[in-house]
């Protein structure tokens, strides 16, 4: 029989950690010859994204912390919060968001598309931001993502 059972495998020597916006991202699996990526990502306390579409699902496995999570329904913008063991779905085109409002980081492991892939790669820098993002660096982060295929709907 099965187990849903979590195993938490060390860090790759190999594996890539990088930054955007405050969060410390690690490409934990990529599965070549597909669109498969997972990666991990931490969101310190205060930082998240802001509100954006694209023509891909996601979906967030949360694995510590909390998040406040929201996401465009047909009924209007939705807020929920997601936990530890959580699983959050975004379907293509919904536009979504999310922050961190606890006290400490919150993780989660997200699967996303080759082009977001490629997108957080093009945008994150090898050390984590000093300060919050300036708007000549949210004016970057909105012209790489339109070149990705990713629309920033509020900064």
């Amino acid at each position: 029989m099965m187990s849903n059972s979590f195993v938490k495998a060390p860090a790759q020597a190999s594996a890539k950690v990088f930054f955007v916006l405050g969060d410390r991202i690690e490409r934990r699996a990529r599965l070549q010859g597909s669109w498969l990526n997972i990666f991990d990502i931490a969101v310190p306390p205060g930082s998240g994204t802001p509100l954006h579409r694209h023509a891909s699902p996601e979906v967030y496995r949360i694995i510590e912390g909390r998040l406040t999570i929201r996401r465009a329904t047909e009924n209007g913008l939705e807020e929920f919060e997601a936990t530890a063991g959580n699983i959050v779905r975004i379907e293509a085109n919904q536009p979504h968001a999310y922050s961190n409002p606890g006290p400490e980081a919150a993780v989660f492991s997200a699967i996303v598309d080759s082009e977001m892939a490629e997108f957080l790669e093009a945008v994150g820098s090898q050390e984590p931001p000093k300060a919050t993002p300036s708007a000549e660096t949210m004016e970057r982060m909105k012209a790489a993502a339109n070149a990705h295929g990713i629309t920033i709907l509020a900064a």
